[in-house]
C-alpha cells in the first residue's frame, strides 16, 4: 500500500503517490476510463487527489467528483487550484482577485460534490493583484470552512516567503508548493526547497516522469509513439518538446535502464521514486489514461534508492538536467 507523509509542518497526512487528473479527465480519456483510473488509485491505497478548476475548463473537477461519489469523505484528501481562466473568459474569470477566488471555490466545491477541499492552491502567482488581497481571500475561504489548508503552485522562493508571512499574520496555514520536479527538471532545488524547509512547506510535485520522457518510451532517432503525449497538441506536446528536441536527453534516459533493473523497477517507477528521495517532497502526482498505469506506478512508494545509485543517475543524466532557479520565474505567466 502507498505510504503517507506529512504535508509541510501541518498535521495533515497525504499519500506520497497522489493521483492527479491534469490532461486526462474531461479531455483525453472517456469518463468511464477516468473513473476506472480513480478506482484503481483507491484500490492501491491512494487517498489524495489533485485537480484544478482550469483542467478541461472545469470538466476534470466534475469527473473527479463523480468518481469519488460514495467514498467516505473523511478518508480522502482532495486538492484543487485557482488562477487560470475558467468559464467564458470574462474580465474577472482568472487571476487571484478576491472576486475570482471566492467565486471559484464555490464552483469547485459544487463540481467536486463536497463541502470543503483539504488544500486550496494558488495555481500561479498573480502579478496584477496585491498579494494582501489574495491572501485575505484565501484566509476567508479557510475561515468559512471551504478549505482546510492553503498552498501555492510554481511560486518563486521570494513569493513563497511573502505569502507565508501574510498567511501567518492572518492566522492560516500555507503548507505546500506544487512545482514541476523530476530527475531532469530540478529548478526548485537551489532556492525553493531550502526556503520551503525553513518555513515549513512541502512540495507536491507534478510531472515526476518529465511528461513521459523518463519512462523511456521516447527513443533517440525514432518518431514518438502514436497516441503519446508528444503527438497530442492538446495534451502537452509543446511542453514535452523541450526535452524531445535534444537527442542527448533521450539517449541519457536509456542509460538509466541498468539502475532501474538493479532496483527491480521500471524506468517510470524509478523516476517517481527518485523525486520521493527528496525529504521536502510530500507527494509525487501521477496521472493515468489506463488503470494499469496507476497500479504500476504506485510501486514506487516506499522505495529507497541507495546513495551510490543516486550518484549513477546523476552521472547518466549529466548536463541534460535543468537546474537554474530562474526557470520558475521565466515560466510564470505575464501580468494579466
Amino acid at each position: 500500500m502507498v505510504s503517507y507523509r506529512y504535508l509541510g509542518r501541518s498535521g495533515l497526512k497525504i499519500t506520497e503517490i497522489t493521483y492527479g487528473n491534469w490532461l486526462t479527465h474531461g479531455s483525453q480519456v472517456e469518463n468511464d476510463t477516468a473513473k476506472a483510473c480513480v478506482r484503481a488509485a483507491l484500490d492501491a491505497g491512494i487517498t489524495s487527489f489533485d485537480t484544478a478548476d482550469v483542467y478541461a475548463n472545469t470538466k476534470a473537477e466534475t469527473v473527479l467528483g463523480e468518481a469519488l461519489k460514495g467514498e467516505r469523505r473523511q478518508s480522502l484528501e482532495i486538492f484543487t487550484k485557482v488562477y487560470w481562466p475558467t468559464g467564458p473568459g470574462g474580465a474577472n474569470d482568472s487571476g487571484l482577485s478576491r472576486k475570482h477566488i471566492l467565486e471559484s471555490i464555490d464552483g469547485s466545491l459544487e463540481r467536486l460534490q463536497t463541502d470543503y477541499v483539504d488544500l486550496y492552491q494558488a495555481h500561479r502567482y498573480d502579478e496584477s493583484t496585491p498579494l494582501e488581497e489574495t491572501m485575505q481571500a484565501f484566509a476567508d475561504v479557510v475561515r468559512a470552512g471551504k478549505a482546510l489548508y492553503i498552498g501555492v503552485s510554481e511560486w518563486t522562493a521570494p513569493q513563497i516567503r511573502a505569502g507565508h508571512a501574510l498567511a501567518q499574520e492572518l492566522g492560516v496555514q500555507l503548507i505546500s508548493n506544487q512545482p514541476q520536479y523530476s530527475a531532469l527538471w530540478r529548478v526548485i532545488e537551489g532556492e525553493v526547497v531550502p526556503t520551503s524547509e525553513e518555513l515549513g512547506l512541502s512540495q507536491i510535485v507534478w510531472s515526476p516522469v518529465a511528461q513521459g520522457v523518463l519512462t523511456g518510451k521516447y527513443k533517440p532517432g525514432e518518431a514518438p509513439p502514436a497516441g503519446s503525449r508528444a503527438t497530442d497538441e492538446k495534451g502537452g506536446a509543446r511542453m514535452i518538446g523541450r526535452f524531445l528536441e535534444r537527442p542527448d536527453v533521450l539517449r541519457r534516459v536509456q542509460d538509466l535502464t541498468p539502475v532501474a533493473d538493479e532496483l527491480g523497477l521500471s524506468l517510470a517507477q524509478l523516476a517517481i521514486a527518485w523525486v520521493l528521495q527528496n525529504r521536502n517532497v510530500a507527494a509525487a502526482i501521477i496521472g493515468a489514461s489506463r488503470p494499469e498505469q496507476v497500479t504500476e506506478n504506485v510501486k514506487a512508494s516506499g522505495v529507497t534508492i541507495p546513495a551510490e545509485l543516486l550518484a549513477r543517475i546523476d552521472a547518466a543524466l549529466g548536463d541534460s538536467v535543468v537546474s537554474d532557479p530562474a526557470e520558475t520565474a521565466k515560466n510564470a505567466p505575464p501580468a494579466r
